[in-house]
């Protein structure tokens, strides 16, 4: 049982990752737990429920502290960061070349004819129409690096955090950094956060 909580509060945690805005910049997490989500955590605690409470072992780590000390993470972040700089630097290089083209179309106005004219106009809305294309691509594929990337990451977090729970005999495994919990007891749950950062090799 605790492997479904423990599915349903990552995905709250991790989720953060998965949709921050590409406006090209560091990757901001941000809570997508679902209603579904949150219904199927319901029934997961309404399913235990009739046991014994005060017989089962219940433990709880912080995933946010855990994930941002793992290597794994700085080595995506740092990724990202890379690929963010390639991308604006490619398209600092199209808008200079698009002004370049607005300028040279304004100095060389009057002396064009009109077939030259409405040719330059057409470039002009050309390397325009290249520059929202470039930015809408260039925002789907760092979203799907980032996504990719982070997945790695959480796996190998969720996969310590099994471990722990097999180990330890846990019934449950709460994430404490989730909103998807708004409380934990800490004098009915063991923190087991620097076991799973032992399992990942952190401190």
């Amino acid at each position: 049982m605790y492997l479904i909580w423990l599915y349903v509060s990552y995905a709250g945690i991790f989720a953060e990752t998965w949709l921050d805005n590409l406006t090209i910049n560091r990757p901001i997490f941000i809570n997508l737990i679902t209603y579904n989500m949150k219904q199927f955590f319901i029934a997961a605690i309404l399913a235990i429920a009739p046991l014994s409470v005060f017989s089962q072992k219940f433990g709880s780590v912080n995933v946010s502290d855990v994930i941002y000390l793992m290597p794994e993470y700085k080595a995506a972040d740092n990724e990202l960061q890379s690929l963010q700089t390639m991308y604006n630097e490619e398209l600092e290089y199209m808008q200079k070349e698009y002004e370049k083209k607005i300028d040279d179309y304004q100095a060389q106005h009057d002396n064009l004819s009109d077939d030259l004219r409405e040719r330059r106009e057409e470039e002009i809305m050309t390397s325009r129409q290249k520059i929202a294309q470039y930015i809408q691509d260039s925002d789907i594929k760092y979203q799907n690096k980032q996504i990719e990337l982070m997945n790695n990451v959480h796996d190998k977090a969720l996969k310590a955090i099994q471990s722990v729970g097999e180990e330890g005999g846990f019934v449950c495994i709460f994430d404490i950094s989730s909103a998807a919990v708004p409380f934990v007891n800490s004098t009915l749950t063991t923190d087991v956060t620097e076991e799973v950062k032992s399992k990942l090799g952190i401190k």
